[in-house]
């Protein structure tokens, strides 16, 4: 009787079964591995961008130049013909100014608004020799000013462009002297109150700290003045014609005002 021979692949076959079943089992526990390997990084939020707010509470100091344009007309009832009576010409009394700044301000997006008080020394001096009186001199001088403003603004960022008005105060000083001698002949002492507009352009160059650039003008009333000799004697009554021009730059520290995150 023949016997069944086996098949001589029979083997094979079943070790090809275990080695596909291995592999299932491997590709299975590597897939979700693989399945990581694919996913995209995920990146972290970018820290905040700080943002310069003009809010806060300042004071400063400002320094430059000054000019004032003063017109004098002699009037009645100096005790001088008729003919002599009238303009004696204008002149510009220029000079240096120094002082000091504080304000608030408030940012509401790009707008900011503010209010300021200002007190400046100043040295602003001129004279004309006076066409009636050719052996005389007149002569202004500006000691003192203050500025009482509101300010509106544009801001881009920590830069930022603003209007101001508001009062202003100068204290004066007019004298006509004597063109031999420098002898005061006669003197009057005023403090002055008018309007001021200006413009300036200011920088944030650190988070506290502000520079500026500012123009203003001054408004000040006509004002007649009786003149006084050394002595005390009535020495004239001059109506005084007055504005002032004032470029000054400025620096300014800055209180806590709020740095809003922005991403």
């Amino acid at each position: 009787m023949i016997g069944v021979l086996e098949d001589p692949t029979q083997p094979f076959r079943k070790n090809s079964r275990r080695v596909a079943a291995a592999a299932a089992v491997v590709i299975a526990l590597s897939a979700p591995a693989y399945a990581a390997d694919l996913r995209l990084p995920v990146k972290e939020a970018p820290p905040p961008i700080p943002v310069f707010s003009w809010t806060g509470l300042y004071i400063g100091a400002n320094a430059g130049w000054g000019s004032s344009r003063n017109c004098w007309d002699l009037v009645p009832p100096t005790p001088v013909p008729p003919a002599l009576l009238g303009p004696e010409g204008c002149h510009d009394a220029t000079g240096a100014v120094a002082g000091g700044q504080i304000g608030y301000r408030w940012q509401t997006g790009t707008w900011v608004l503010g209010l300021e008080a200002q007190g400046n020394w100043a040295d602003l001096n001129g004279s004309k020799v006076s066409p009636p009186f050719p052996t005389t001199t007149n002569r202004s001088r500006i000691e003192a000013f203050g500025l009482f403003t509101g300010q509106a603004g544009w801001a881009v960022q920590n830069a930022l462009l603003y209007v101001k008005g508001g009062a202003a105060v100068a204290d004066s000083r007019f004298r006509y002297t004597d063109n031999a001698t420098g002898t005061v002949l006669g003197a009057a002492n005023d403090t002055r109150w008018g309007a001021t507009a200006g413009v300036g352009l200011e920088y944030g160059f650190a988070p506290n700290w502000s520079v500026a650039v500012e123009y203003d003008h001054l408004f000040m009333p006509n004002r007649t003045h009786d003149f006084v000799s050394p002595a005390g004697l009535y020495a004239g009554t001059v109506a005084i014609r007055q504005d002032v021009d004032l470029v000054t730059a400025r620096v300014n520290y800055r209180f806590g005002g709020p740095v809003v995150a922005k991403y």
